[in-house]
C-alpha cells in the first residue's frame, strides 16, 4: 500500500461502524412477525462484505485480483439497493418495492457493463506485458524493457477509464448513482457514495496513471472536460432537486468531478488535494447523509416541501444538519474547504479556464446547501414535524465523531497530507510530471 491507499482504508474502517450503528434498525420489520424484509443479520453481512471488498481492492498489487474484488463489491451492494432500501415512499410499499428493484438493475448494469470492458483491458495488459503484477509492470515500464506502442497503451487506457468512471461517477456515466442512493436506506447511500465510489477515484490514481502514463496525458483534455461538466451539471440539477437524498446525491456527482480534475491536473497539490477531497468527501457526505436519514425515518419522507420548522423542535438535529451542509459548501474552517482549495491551486496552476470555471461550483454549492437548510429546518413549523424528536444517544454517538472530524481536518489536515503526499509524488514522477513554475519569484 502507499500513502493513498492507507488513508483510504483508513475512511473505510472508520465510517463502518458508524454506518452499522446508523442502520441498526433498517432491517427490522415493518411489523411484528412481517416476512417482508430479510433478516437482520444478513443486512450487517452484506454490509461487511462491501467494506472486505473495498479494502481488499485498496489493498491489491495484482491488477487481476483488483479486477475481481472490484467486481465482487457488486453483489452485497446489489442486494442492499434492492433488498433493504428505503421505506419512505410517498405512494406505498409496492411502488417502493418496484423502485428498488429498478435502482439495484441500473447499479448493477452500469457497473458490470464498465467491469467487462476493463477486464478485456485487464486481459490485453497481461498480453502486452506478460504479469499482472503492478509492481512488475511499473518498473519495467520505468526500466524501458516494456513499451507498449501508443494505440495499444491508449486502448487499454481507455478500458480501464471507462470502468473507474462508472465507479466514480463521471458525468456522462453518472445516471445510476441518484438512483441508487434514493431508493437506498440513509446509511447504505453513504456507503455507496463515500466508500464504494472511491475505489473508482482512487484507481484512477494508483491504475490509469502508474500504468498509461503517456495514454493518461493524452486523455487529460477530455478528462477535465467532463470533470467540469460533472461540477457544474451536479450543482446545477441538486439546485433543483425536491428530494433530500436526490439533492445529495447530485452534490457528490459535483464532488467527484472536482476529485477528478485534481487527479487529471497534473499537479502535485490538485493530486493531493483530490486525494485527500476522498477522504474529506467521504467525513462530510456521511454526516449529511446520517443526519438526513435521521431526519426521514422520523418524518417518513423524503420531500424537502415536508419539511418547516425543524429547528424549533429539534435543535441539535438542526445543528449537525446545517454544520454537514456546511462542510458539503466547503466552508472554511471546515475539512472539505482544504482539498477543494488544494485541488483549484492545483488545477489552476496548469489550466487556469478549468479552475476558474469550477469555483462557479462553489457557489451552486453554497445554494443548494443554503436552500436545503432554510426551507427544511426554518420558517414556521409544519404540524408534521410538531412533535419531532432529537437525536437519540444513539445518533449522538454516530453523528458527533464525525463533526470532531470535520473541525479538527479543517483546521490540521497535516495528519493526513503528510501520509498522502509522498504517493503522490511517486505518482507524479510515473506520469514524468512537474509542477510548473511560478511566473513571478517571490520575493526573498
Amino acid at each position: 500500500m502507499d500513502g493513498i491507499g492507507v488513508a483510504l482504508i483508513a475512511l473505510t474502517a472508520l465510517l463502518i461502524p458508524f454506518i452499522i450503528l446508523a442502520g441498526w434498525h433498517d432491517a427490522d420489520p415493518l411489523e411484528t412477525g412481517s416476512k417482508r424484509w430479510r433478516p437482520t443479520q444478513g443486512f450487517f453481512a452484506l454490509i461487511l462484505a462491501v467494506e472486505a471488498m473495498v479494502i481488499l481492492s485498496f489493498e491489491a498489487t495484482d491488477v487481476f485480483l483488483f479486477y475481481i474484488f472490484f467486481e465482487a463489491m457488486l453483489i452485497p451492494m446489489y442486494f442492499l439497493i434492492g433488498g433493504f432500501g428505503d421505506r419512505a415512499h410517498e405512494h406505498g410499499e409496492k411502488a417502493a418495492a418496484t423502485q428498488r428493484s429498478y435502482a439495484a438493475v441500473k447499479f448493477l448494469l452500469y457497473n458490470l457493463v464498465g467491469g467487462l470492458i476493463m477486464l478485456a483491458a485487464v486481459i490485453g495488459l497481461y498480453v502486452v506485458a506478460g504479469s499482472f503484477s503492478l509492481t512488475e509492470i511499473a518498473q519495467a515500464r520505468a526500466s524501458g524493457s516494456l513499451d507498449m506502442a501508443t494505440t495499444t497503451e491508449r486502448w487499454l487506457f481507455l478500458g480501464f477509464f471507462f470502468a473507474f468512471a462508472v465507479k466514480a461517477p463521471l458525468w456522462p456515466l453518472h445516471t445510476w448513482l441518484p438512483n441508487a442512493m434514493q431508493e437506498s436506506t440513509a446509511p447504505v447511500a453513504v456507503l455507496i457514495t463515500a466508500v464504494v465510489d472511491k475505489v473508482g477515484t482512487f484507481a484512477m490514481l494508483r491504475f490509469c496513471l502508474q500504468l498509461f502514463p503517456e495514454a493518461s496525458k493524452w486523455a487529460t483534455p477530455a478528462i477535465l472536460v467532463l470533470a467540469l461538466i460533472s461540477i457544474i451539471y451536479g450543482a446545477l440539477l441538486a439546485v433543483g432537486q425536491r428530494d433530500i437524498k436526490r439533492l445529495v446525491a447530485y452534490a457528490s456527482i459535483s464532488h467527484f468531478g472536482f476529485i477528478i480534475m485534481g487527479i487529471f491536473a497534473m499537479t502535485s497539490q490538485g493530486q493531493s488535494g483530490a486525494t485527500l477531497y476522498m477522504v474529506n468527501h467521504g467525513i462530510s457526505t456521511a454526516a449529511l447523509m446520517l443526519v438526513a436519514g435521521f431526519l426521514i425515518s422520523r418524518r417518513g419522507s423524503r420531500l424537502i416541501a415536508d419539511y418547516g420548522g425543524v429547528q424549533k423542535v429539534a435543535p441539535v438535529l438542526a445543528g449537525t444538519f446545517l454544520i454537514g451542509g456546511l462542510a458539503t459548501l466547503s466552508l472554511p474552517g471546515l475539512a472539505p474547504f482544504v482539498s477543494e482549495f488544494l485541488v483549484l491551486v492545483g488545477t489552476f496552476t496548469r489550466y487556469p479556464v478549468i479552475g476558474i470555471i469550477a469555483t462557479f461550483g462553489i457557489v451552486l454549492a453554497a445554494l443548494y446547501t443554503l436552500v436545503l437548510y432554510q426551507r427544511t429546518m426554518t420558517g414556521p413549523v409544519k404540524p408534521e414535524v410538531a412533535k419531532m424528536p432529537d437525536l437519540r444517544v444513539r445518533e449522538l454517538v454516530v453523528v458527533a465523531p464525525l463533526v470532531v472530524l470535520l473541525i479538527f481536518l479543517g483546521v490540521y489536515p497535516k495528519p493526513v497530507t503528510q501520509i498522502i503526499d509522498p504517493a503522490v509524488q511517486q505518482t507524479m514522477s510515473d506520469v514524468h510530471k512537474k509542477d510548473p513554475q511560478p511566473e513571478v519569484e517571490a520575493a526573498k
